[in-house]
């Protein structure tokens, strides 16, 4: 994509969204829209594939901190058009200065920032640059998400996933003309993609319009991808879920991306990951890396001390339970967490909670008035009641 393209397509409107939206809002009008596009859920909507693809492009520079920047400070610069028809102030002395100079001239300076754009052009009187190349450009990086269960998070998995996204066209793998033929240099440019031309006192070198700045002419375009080199396909990928991903964690599928412009590398996918959660196991606030379980247990195992069988996710384990423990305490089993590549292990910590019979039958009720008359010497609430006063 060049720099005119930035100016001429408005990506906020492709998206619906505000200039001054949030990344956030940027991300959730993208999905929704995405969802709504998807080649999957319009099979032969031409439209529709047309439309995903813009709006697949409009985010793939929105979503990026740096593409946005220099995007919207190329927008806030050029988009009303203040160049037309004469130098800002009117500081030219007749005739008309086209965007096109302003282009080329940061393009052939080699830095296509703003700041290179005004450096090159006023800072450097009528010097006529040598001929440059066009910039590469690198692939945008795509997301995707995934749902594994707590297992899986816990021990880690490799997990198949089905991604649509454009990427590299496989009909004319990528040179964007049809299979048995090939692109020709460009004879205006000499396959530079820039073109030197005088205005005044000043010589500028802007994009080729025969070859629209790729240095290359395609006589006989791709008819699956239209001469871009680029498709909408549907990939299929292993994603390596490390042990111990926590939920609403991204990992990075390094070039699995939005494939590169001019020999410029793709970019990455990043592919959140969705935990379901278990029934009984969680993970600890504290440590991610520490799995908790709540175990229900009888008033007499505490007050006289048990040895119960407490579950782990692969096993069982046996816990000691002394005399006299109180409800809510919670007991460390060492090394039955998450245990990473690195050899280290989390700890399962084990909260036993005393479990109340929501009925009684008769035994057991005089059973428990026994008990209470034999222990109504012993009051819980001393410490609390004589600490209010």
């Amino acid at each position: 994509m060049t720099q005119r393209d930035w100016i001429e397509k408005d990506f906020y409107k492709e998206l619906g969204v505000s200039s001054s939206a949030s990344a956030e809002e940027i991300k959730k009008a993208y999905r929704k829209l995405a969802r709504e596009l998807h080649p999957d859920a319009n099979p032969g909507d031409a439209k529709a594939e047309a439309r995903f693809k813009a709006v697949s492009e409009a985010y793939g520079v929105l979503s990026d901190d740096k593409k946005r920047k220099e995007y919207d400070e190329a927008r806030a610069l050029f988009g009303s058009g203040g160049f037309r028809g004469g130098f800002p102030g009117g500081g030219a002395q007749g005739g008309s200065f086209d965007l096109n100079d302003l282009f080329a001239r940061g393009a052939a300076g080699g830095g296509g920032g703003l700041g290179d754009l005004f450096g090159g052009l006023f800072g450097g009187g009528a010097t006529r640059p040598g001929p440059t190349a066009p910039r590469s450009q690198r692939g945008a990086d795509v997301e995707s998400e995934l749902t594994i269960d707590f297992g899986d998070a816990v021990r880690g998995a490799e997990v198949p996933i089905r991604l649509s996204s454009p990427g590299r066209c496989e009909r004319c793998g990528g040179t964007g003309s049809r299979p048995g033929s090939m692109p020709r240099t460009c004879p205006t440019c000499n396959g530079v993609g820039l073109v030197s031309r005088s205005q005044g006192a000043f010589a500028f070198s802007e994009p080729c319009t025969d070859c629209r700045g790729t240095g290359r002419i395609i006589d006989d375009p791709c008819p699956e991808c239209g001469g871009d080199g680029v498709s909408t396909r549907i990939r299929s990928l292993t994603v390596r879920v490390p042990a111990g991903v926590a939920d609403g964690q991204k990992v990075r599928l390094k070039g699995q991306g939005e494939p590169g412009r001019g020999g410029a590398p793709a970019g990455d996918l990043y592919v959140t990951v969705h935990v379901t959660p278990h029934r009984l196991f969680g993970r600890s606030a504290k440590n991610s890396d520490d799995l908790t379980l709540t175990v229900p247990v009888t008033f007499p195992e505490l007050a006289q001390g048990a040895t119960v069988t407490v579950p782990t996710l692969d096993s069982t384990v046996t816990l000691r339970i002394p005399p006299g423990t109180a409800s809510g305490r919670t007991f460390r089993v060492r090394g039955r967490g998450v245990t990473k590549r690195n050899g280290t292990s989390g700890d399962l910590l084990v909260t036993v909670e005393v479990a109340v019979p929501q009925r009684l039958d008769a035994p057991a009720t005089e059973a428990l008035a026994a008990f209470a008359e034999a222990t109504k010497d012993f009051d819980p609430r001393a410490d609390l009641l004589g600490g209010a006063r």
